[in-house]
């Protein structure tokens, strides 16, 4: 998921089913100068996103232990 986050900065939003990230990052991702900083953006947001998730993890453990 991160090469596509790097590739296609736009695509891994939406798989990810944030819509209204994808549109953004496409408009962002339509020029040369944009693409960069979009890509750091998906895989700034994805890395973000599996934290959260590791999080509630731990929280979740937390509660039943």
């Amino acid at each position: 998921m991160t090469l596509i986050a790097i590739i296609f900065p736009c695509l891994s939003f939406l798989l990810r089913g944030r819509i209204l990230r994808f549109v953004v990052c496409l408009i962002l991702q339509c020029t040369i100068i944009g693409w960069l900083p979009a890509a750091i953006w998906a895989v700034l947001d994805l890395q973000n996103s599996r934290a959260d998730r590791r999080t509630r993890r731990v929280i979740r453990a937390m509660r039943h232990a």
